[in-house]
């Protein structure tokens, strides 16, 4: 759960909707690592992005029950779309059954299986926004596909990023494919890069 210093944070900015304040329950109270879930913090923060840059059109790599995808579908104008990616059959359930509450129900779009194959399916320069949030192996790799997907002034968000610290030394798998990550993205000329230190890091990239 959150620390007094990050729920200060989120007792000063905008609250959750009742449908995420169910999700996150829901979350707590049945998952094996709830701690996935994307929050209120992270959420806002992805929210200020889209409204931002006015998005309409956003990627998600790793749904989990959820949270992440309501958040940003409720940020959306009412003609925008985003298509999540969730390779557990079980989370997808889980979602859509949270989703179908909804009024932004229509917005969302799931695939289920493994997202490197989807992508595939995608068109280039056609999303406004991407949030990857999924397996970390292969976080080069979908960052490596979905630069080409996002448009010029886009923006990709990686969440992770700082894995606890582990990106400093690292030393298992998970650790050593973010730390070359974040290195490949801050030499990707392609992209303005910040790493922010907002839970356990986010790397934001606009894609000049």
């Amino acid at each position: 759960m959150v620390n007094d210093l990050e729920q200060y944070s989120i007792d000063h900015s905008v609250k959750e909707s009742s449908i995420l304040k169910k999700i996150q329950k829901y979350t707590y109270q049945n998952e094996k690592a709830p701690q996935m879930i994307t929050g209120a913090i992270v959420g806002n923060v992805l929210s200020l992005l889209i409204k931002s840059i006015q998005a309409k059109k956003i990627l998600e790599i790793g749904m989990f029950t959820g949270y992440s995808a309501m958040t940003m579908a409720q940020a959306l104008p009412d003609n925008g779309e985003i298509h999540t990616c969730e390779i557990m059959e079980e989370h997808v359930l889980t979602a859509q059954k949270f989703f179908s509450q909804s009024a932004h129900n229509d917005k969302i779009f799931v695939y289920t299986g493994k997202a490197l194959n989807t992508l595939e399916s995608f068109k280039i320069n056609t999303f406004d926004l991407a949030f990857i949030d999924a397996d970390k192996i292969n976080y080069l790799e979908y960052y490596k596909r979905i630069i080409t997907l996002i448009k010029t002034g886009g923006i990709i968000v990686l969440d992770n990023m700082l894995w606890s610290g582990e990106v400093i030394d690292p030393k298992d798998k998970q650790s050593k494919v973010l730390n070359k990550t974040a290195q490949f993205i801050q030499n990707d000329s392609r992209v303005f890069n910040t790493l922010l230190p907002i839970r356990d890091g986010l790397m934001v990239c606009y894609k000049k």
